[in-house]
C-alpha cells in the first residue's frame, strides 16, 4: 500500500518592512491547513533583496508569529544562505537547454520599453539573444559582456487547478523569457522560491492572490528542473472598505500595530480568518482550536475581502469576555504599572478580580487604561450629558445628601447592603431607585456605564465612596446667587 505524502505547507515572508496583517491571515491558513493534515508548518525568510531587508525586520516578524502563535514546527530558514543552489539551478537550465544568456545592455532594454510605450504596446522581451550561436555567446563573454540567465519559455498551454481559482490556464505565449540570474549573480524571486521549495519537500503553496501570475512561470521552472510541483492555493486580497487594497493610508496594518491598539492575538487571528473565509459564518467567534476544526481552503472565496476595523474589535471584545480574568491579567498588569496606578507588590488575586469586574465591556485591552482609572483615582471629570440628565432633577441634592448621610452610618458595607441602603432612600422620598444610582455611579467612575455599581462599591470600600459621593455634590452643588 502506497505511504500517503506528508503535507508541508511554508510561509514565506521578506523581512524589508513590519509583519503585515495580509502576511498574518496567510500564515495562518498555511497553519490551520497543516494542523487539519497532521502536517507540518515552515517558515522562510525571503532576504535576498539585500538594500531592504535588515535583521531587525527578521527578529520583528519572528517575534510577532511567536506572539500569535504561528511559530514555525521547524527551525525557520534564510533563503539567502541557499543562494549557491539557486545559481546551481540556473547553471543546471542553460547545460539542459532550457534558458540562455542574454547580454542585452541596461541602454538596449530600454529603448525597447520606449519603443513599445510610443506603438502603444504591451512591452516584451523581443528574444534579441534567444537563438545566438555558440560562437556568437562564446565571443560576447570573451569580449567581458555583462549577462543575465533567461528563461526560454516553451510553446504550449500551461495548466494548473488551485484550490480556490479552481482550472487556470495560461498561453506560453503571454509569458516572456524572464531573467532568472542577475548579471551579478544573484537570483530573481521566481527560481529562487522554486528551488527552496523543492528542497524543503513543499506540497502545497498557500498564498496572496498577488502571486497568481507567477504560478504559471514557476510551474515551467517545477517542470525544466526535473522537480515535483506542489499544488497551490491564492488568496484573495485584504481590501479598504474603499474597495483599494489595504495600505497605512487606511490606518493600521502591521501586528505590531494592532498589538499596540490593544488587540489580543486571539482575536486578531479570530477576525483574520473571516477574511475570504468565514465571513458569513453564523457564528463569527472561534478559538485557535475550533479554527482548526471548521477551516477549509476549499471554501475560502475568490472576491477580495473587505477589513472591517469595527468588526474586528467586537470580535477582539468577544473573546475578552470568554476568558478567564486570571488569562487576561498579564496583559492588563504592565498597563497598569505604566499608568503608575499599581506598583510591583501590588497583589495579583486583586488585580483579577478587578479584571474580572472590567472585562465584559472592554473591547481591547487598552480599554483596560482608559477605562479603570475609577478603580484607583477619584474621578476628575463626569460625564457632560450624564450630568445634564441625572443632577438636575428637582431635589436630587436633597436625595444625595440623604443617601449620604445613610452610607455614613451603613455598618455593613458589602455590595448587597450599598443596595439595600441605596433602595430603601429611594422608597423614603417615593422615587426610583435609579434617581440616585445614576448619580453614585457618575460619583464612583465618572462615566454613565460601568460594570455592577454596587460591586464596585463593594470593592472601592466606604471611605472612598463617601469621600467620592461628597465630591460629586459639592461640585454640583446651587451656587447662592
Amino acid at each position: 500500500m502506497e505511504q500517503q505524502q506528508t503535507i508541508r505547507v511554508r510561509f514565506a515572508p521578506s523581512p524589508t518592512g513590519h509583519l503585515h496583517i495580509g502576511g498574518v491571515r496567510t500564515a495562518l491558513f498555511n497553519y490551520l491547513f497543516a494542523r487539519q493534515n497532521q502536517g507540518v508548518y515552515c517558515l522562510r525568510i525571503e532576504d535576498t533583496d539585500k538594500e531592504r531587508s535588515t535583521d531587525e525586520n527578521t527578529r520583528e516578524i519572528l517575534e510577532a508569529l511567536d506572539w500569535l502563535g504561528l511559530s514555525p514546527d521547524e527551525e525557520p530558514v534564510i533563503q539567502s544562505t541557499h543562494i549557491g543552489e539557486h545559481r546551481a539551478a540556473a547553471e543546471q537550465l542553460l547545460r539542459k537547454g532550457r534558458a540562455y544568456r542574454c547580454f542585452c545592455s541596461r541602454e538596449q532594454l530600454e529603448s525597447d520599453k520606449a519603443a513599445a510605450e510610443a506603438a502603444h504596446e504591451a512591452y516584451r522581451y523581443n528574444g534579441r539573444c534567444r537563438d545566438l550561436s555558440r560562437a556568437e555567446i562564446d565571443a560576447k563573454i570573451k569580449a567581458g559582456l555583462p549577462y543575465t540567465i533567461r528563461f526560454r519559455v516553451p510553446e504550449g498551454i500551461t495548466r494548473f487547478k488551485d484550490m480556490v481559482y479552481k482550472d487556470i490556464q495560461v498561453n506560453n505565449t503571454e509569458i516572456d523569457d524572464f531573467i532568472v540570474l542577475r548579471s551579478d549573480g544573484t537570483p530573481i524571486y521566481q527560481l529562487s522560491v522554486v528551488v527552496d521549495d523543492a528542497r524543503m519537500g513543499i506540497t502545497h503553496v498557500i498564498r496572496g492572490e498577488d502571486h497568481l501570475s507567477n504560478t504559471p512561470k514557476q510551474i515551467l521552472l517545477y517542470l525544466a528542473l526535473g522537480m515535483p510541483v506542489p499544488r497551490f492555493a491564492h488568496l484573495p486580497l485584504i481590501l479598504a472598505k474603499d474597495g483599494k487594497r489595504l495600505s497605512k493610508r487606511h490606518g493600521a496594518t502591521s501586528v505590531d500595530e494592532f498589538r499596540a491598539m490593544g488587540f489580543l492575538p486571539q482575536g486578531l487571528l479570530n477576525g483574520l480568518a473571516l477574511l475570504g473565509w468565514g465571513d458569513n459564518m453564523p457564528k463569527p467567534v472561534f478559538d485557535l482550536n475550533e479554527l482548526i476544526k471548521k477551516f477549509s481552503i476549499n471554501k475560502v472565496n475568490k472576491k477580495g475581502a473587505i477589513f472591517d476595523i469595527d468588526k474586528l474589535t467586537w470580535i477582539n471584545g468577544q473573546h475578552l469576555s470568554r476568558m478567564d480574568a486570571s488569562e487576561i491579567w498579564p496583559y492588563v498588569k504592565p498597563l497598569w504599572q505604566k499608568a503608575s496606578w499599581i506598583d510591583t507588590g501590588f497583589p495579583d488575586e486583586k488585580g483579577i478580580i478587578y479584571t474580572d469586574l472590567l472585562k465584559a465591556r472592554m473591547h481591547l485591552l487598552n480599554d483596560f487604561q482608559d477605562y479603570a482609572g475609577y478603580l484607583f483615582r477619584d474621578p476628575e471629570n463626569y460625564d457632560r450629558d450624564a450630568v445634564y440628565k441625572h443632577l438636575q432633577l428637582p431635589d436630587i441634592q436633597y436625595y444625595l445628601n440623604d443617601l449620604l448621610g445613610s452610607l455614613e452610618t451603613c455598618r455593613d458595607f458589602s455590595s448587597g447592603a450599598i443596595e439595600d441602603c441605596l433602595r430603601a432612600c429611594a422608597n423614603r422620598h417615593e422615587i426610583p431607585a435609579a434617581a440616585l444610582i445614576h448619580p453614585l455611579r457618575l460619583a464612583l467612575t465618572g462615566f454613565a456605564v460601568s460594570p455592577d455599581l454596587f460591586t464596585i462599591a463593594g470593592l472601592l470600600g466606604k471611605s472612598v465612596l463617601i469621600r467620592r459621593l461628597k465630591n460629586l455634590i459639592r461640585r454640583f452643588s446651587p451656587k447662592p446667587d
